[in-house]
């Protein structure tokens, strides 16, 4: 918890905690390891003297974990326990996607070899996610073998279904002879190459510091995903649909107007293969689907 003016010590007193404060540094316990799947929770009136706080601040933050699948059993007389991985993980709440998929890369990296296989239309979200795990290898945390990572992107010479620009699209465009002059283009392929640089960089950076075997590839698609697509350690499986919105962004030529999406806001809906019945299926076929695109009708790419 950040101790602010509002919720900090007053000439010195106990901070004030609250329900939401509470709920957060317990899932911190529980993502960190202190607190493993099965465990029981202290006894509500033990948090409370913990916390300084009445029971009900407590109460209000189990089902604030509850809610988002990390505690269960909140409702019965004895202390909850922690949930098992299938519920903290791919049997909780969909979430927004920067919410969800670093805990969720941080999980897959706690494994001694990490295959990550991901399909977008740029690698923002994942670059920024996988700074969690990263800083956890720098502070001794977490310590794995080898990290393969794959990543499938849109080919720079296609048109884009989207990032587009209203004009464009309106007219109904289907050649892509104008990626060389179009704004929303060439600001896409820049983010593009640009943000795979850093998570090429930030992965690659492990072999020297830490001795990690680490590869990092990108391949080129010849359409434009509709969804993006993460696969951990083939046993887990985080879809999040592209919701295409119009936008304005300024730009070195002026206002961008733009058919585009915003990815990190995606919500994410996640699969385990443990799950079993569609949860597996839908994890196997995933898989197979994306090998099937790196071997097949995907082209180099160069982040350039």
């Amino acid at each position: 918890m950040v101790v602010t003016q509002e919720n900090g010590a007053v000439n010195g007193s106990q901070p004030q905690y609250s329900p939401q404060d509470i709920a957060d540094d317990l899932r911190e316990r529980i993502r960190a390891g202190v607190l493993k799947a099965g465990d029981r929770l202290p006894t509500q009136a033990e948090l409370a003297e913990e916390f300084g706080v009445e029971r009900g601040a407590v109460r209000q933050a189990l089902r604030h974990l509850q809610e988002a699948g990390f505690l269960s059993n909140v409702s019965k007389g004895s202390p909850p326990r922690v949930a098992s991985p299938a519920t903290t993980g791919a049997g909780g709440e969909p979430q927004p996607t920067m919410v969800a998929l670093a805990p969720r890369l941080t999980e897959a990296f706690s494994a001694p070899r990490v295959r990550i296989d991901a399909v977008s239309l740029t690698a923002e979200t994942l670059m920024l996610a996988l700074g969690e795990p990263v800083r956890q290898i720098h502070e001794g945390r977490i310590r794995p073998e080898s990290i393969a990572v794959r990543i499938l992107l849109p080919s720079r010479d296609i048109t884009l279904a989207f990032p587009v620009s209203v004009d464009t699209a309106d007219e109904g465009a289907s050649s892509d002879s104008g990626n060389e002059s179009d704004p929303v283009h060439q600001r896409w392929l820049a983010q593009r190459n640009a943000q795979g640089q850093v998570l090429r960089h930030n992965l690659r950076a492990l072999r020297s510091s830490h001795g990690i075997d680490v590869s990092v590839t990108f391949r080129a698609l010849p359409f434009t995903p509709p969804v993006k697509l993460y696969l951990l350690n083939a046993s887990e499986a985080l879809l999040a649909y592209y919701m295409v919105t119009r936008r304005a962004e300024e730009g070195d030529e002026g206002t961008l107007d733009m058919y585009d999406a915003l990815g990190s806001e995606s919500v994410l809906f996640p699969f385990e293969k443990q799950a079993g019945g569609r949860d597996g299926t839908f994890v196997e076929e995933s898989q197979k689907w994306f090998d099937a695109l790196w071997e097949t009708v995907t082209s180099d790419l160069t982040l350039s």
